[in-house]
């Protein structure tokens, strides 16, 4: 499990997170959701050491991870891969050298063991086709799902995923929500997810989280969210202008 506990940060004088405290649960899809600026990915990057909190803790598996070692982070980024907003692939490689290369780089396989398993990667994210295409060959979505099979190959236990279907056409963002959800009903796997894609939050979320002004506005099931009188929630739901939210 993943606990956030009073986190605290800031850069320079404007204040990101106030307080933020949940947690996440095993093998949950749990969505954090707010408006620009409210700090979702900020809260993901300090799961895996891209920032340091000012105050508070987070807890993984047992462990309060918020102060580790640049060394200590290893394990951390072993069990939790992240996967950015843009797929992050290298041009000049094929889908599956891309995903044999953390293989290569941390597994001591031989160039035929990587192939091999980045190919049943590429398979479980339905990409096995595409295996010997370069990423320019390839539309935004089935890039994106050659990232996730990226960031599978080590075996982690939590995947963060920031902003996944942002500038994707809508049917390539179904087929990446319809991913996310696989790997978490066949695979167990745990799944952060920071977006603003509606059609997304409701169809797969387990579990919302929403920010606003450095706290958690809300947390609960996605019919939770879609009772709330808040009106910020339902400001933020409904794609409203008008209300409380500058």
């Amino acid at each position: 499990m993943i606990s956030y506990r009073d986190l605290k940060k800031s850069f320079g004088d404007k204040h990101i997170l106030r307080g933020v405290s949940f947690d996440v649960q095993d093998g949950e899809v749990l969505f954090i959701i707010g408006q620009s600026g409210a700090g979702k990915s900020v809260i993901i990057k300090h799961l895996v050491g891209l920032l340091a909190p000012d105050e508070g803790e987070i807890w993984l598996d047992g462990r309060e991870i918020s102060q580790f070692s640049e060394a200590q982070m290893f394990e951390v980024r072993k069990k939790c891969a992240m996967v950015f907003q843009h797929a992050t692939l290298f041009d000049s490689m094929s889908c599956v050298e891309n995903v044999a290369l953390p293989l290569r780089k941390h597994c001591d396989m031989s160039q035929a063991e990587a192939r091999s398993e980045a190919l049943r990667r590429l398979e479980q994210v339905h990409m096995a086709e595409y295996a010997d295409r370069l990423p320019a060959a390839l539309g935004d979505g089935m890039r994106k799902r050659v990232a996730i099979a990226r960031a599978l190959t080590l075996d982690p236990s939590y995947v963060l995923f920031d902003e996944p279907t942002t500038s994707l056409d809508p049917v390539s963002a179904r087929r990446v929500d319809s991913l996310i959800r696989e790997l978490s009903d066949k695979m167990g796997v745990t799944s952060i997810v920071v977006s603003h894609d509606l059609v997304s939050i409701f169809s797969i979320a387990d579990r919302i989280v929403m920010l606003y002004e450095g706290y958690v506005r809300l947390a609960g099931t996605p019919e939770a969210f879609r009772q709330a009188d808040d009106a910020v929630v339902r400001q933020f739901i409904e794609g409203r202008a008008d209300g409380p939210i500058p």
